[in-house]
């Protein structure tokens, strides 16, 4: 059983919502958000990356960020770019990417689900990260960004949902980042609010896709409200976007070395991988990953006795892990280790070849996408996925929903 609420969205003008609506904040950074912003007032940006309107020197973690986001936010909804609704409601977010859509209910979540289990997390948290968005979320009294949930379909509940967009106009539609068309419902019945709620009570849990730092620092601010005395019904809640897993796609996660490999580099792969040089950029199947060393694109086969049945052991980034990174090359952190970067799936084979042909990065490894059946069996173990498994696309936008906490 789980608990979702309807809340009174702060939401952007539907003229709006285009110019309004930005990338989250941790996938830019400053100068890209500042560039993405550049002749645009009306970007998110300038909440949810508020150094972009301080001086470049100015560390983006200095308070002066975080009061001028709280100063843009109040800027924003004086002038009625944004606005908050006067009564409590879910919402359905729609994003299509090459033709593929998925549709989510924006609805608040609970911070005592989260601390009993029944909100599952698969990663770890970083402190400093915590701190930032705990930050951000106390100076603008607000959940700023929502959290990227999903469950195990129940039909009734995709009835309503699909229902709900057949019989209604949306009051956003339009196209961002990446050729994403992003469409947004208000479900302003409340027979049909009350329904949903009481559908999500036989949902045995929620799953973080992503968005680990913001629940944590969202039920960190919720608890420190109860501390502080300030609690009310809506710090007990965070901001979310709850999606049905068979719907959302893992892109993969690639990885690429600055370390030069060994003289006997291949031997040692082939100690665990069958090594067949095949130049295909992109592998078909789990137990396989693509390597480029500059010169020819390698496959890769783990040999099914070195497979584990550990859920998170089993996969092929702790595969890739244990008998490449480790091993050989001795990266045992990659969280800090500066020898090892991560790039998104959508950045295509193409920016792997081009980082190893620019000579700063000598291999790239393109990995077959972790699955959402794999995610959620992790998180079921109550195990912890290695860092940079997953890369969720289309990314949600923010700036089209916040959460008040009502305590300013």
């Amino acid at each position: 059983m789980v608990q979702v609420h309807p809340f009174k969205g702060i939401r952007p003008a539907k003229e709006l919502a285009d110019k309004v609506a930005a990338l989250p904040y941790d996938v830019v950074n400053s100068q890209e958000a500042k560039d993405l912003a550049a002749d645009n007032p009306y970007s998110y940006f300038h909440i949810d990356k508020a150094e972009i309107d301080l001086p470049a020197d100015l560390s983006p973690y200095d308070e002066q960020v975080y009061q001028k986001a709280a100063d843009n936010l109040a800027s924003f909804l004086e002038k009625g770019w944004l606005f908050k609704e006067t009564d409590a409601y879910f919402y359905l977010y729609e994003l299509v990417m090459d033709g593929r859509s998925q549709t989510g209910i924006v609805a608040c979540t609970s911070i005592s689900d989260y601390i009993d289990e029944k909100i599952k997390k698969h990663e770890f948290t970083r402190h400093e990260k915590e701190i930032d968005r705990m930050n951000h979320i106390r100076t603008c009294d607000a959940n700023t960004s929502p959290i990227f949930l999903s469950y195990r379909p129940q039909a009734e509940i995709q009835t309503i949902i699909k229902d709900w967009q057949k019989e209604h106009t949306p009051v956003y539609d339009f196209t961002s980042y990446h050729d994403v068309t992003h469409r947004v419902w208000v479900i302003d019945q409340a027979a049909t609010n009350e329904k949903l709620a009481k559908l999500f009570t036989d949902v045995d849990a929620l799953y973080i896709a992503d968005g680990h730092h913001r629940t944590e620092s969202a039920v960190k601010i919720g608890l420190e409200k109860r501390e502080s005395g300030e609690q009310n019904p809506e710090t007990e809640q965070f901001l979310s976007i709850i999606f049905p897993e068979d719907e959302l796609a893992i892109w993969e996660y690639n990885r690429v070395l600055k370390s030069a490999p060994p003289a006997d580099f291949m031997d040692r792969l082939s100690e665990n991988y069958q090594v067949t040089e095949t130049g295909v950029k992109k592998p078909v199947h789990a137990g396989d990953c693509q390597l480029y060393d500059g010169t020819a694109w390698y496959t890769l086969s783990i040999k099914p006795e070195k497979v584990p049945n550990d859920p998170v052991e089993k996969l092929d980034v702790a595969l890739l892990q244990k008998y490449v990174l480790e091993d050989i090359f001795g990266i045992n952190d990659i969280r800090t280790d500066k020898r090892i970067d991560f790039v998104g799936g959508i950045r295509g084979t193409e920016e792997l070849e081009k980082l190893v042909d620019s000579g700063d990065w000598k291999l790239a490894f393109s990995m077959y996408p972790t699955q959402m059946t794999d995610l959620l069996d992790v998180a079921d173990a109550k195990k912890i996925m290695p860092p940079k498994s997953t890369w969720f696309e289309p990314k949600l936008l923010s700036g089209l929903f916040l959460h008040d906490l009502e305590t300013k």
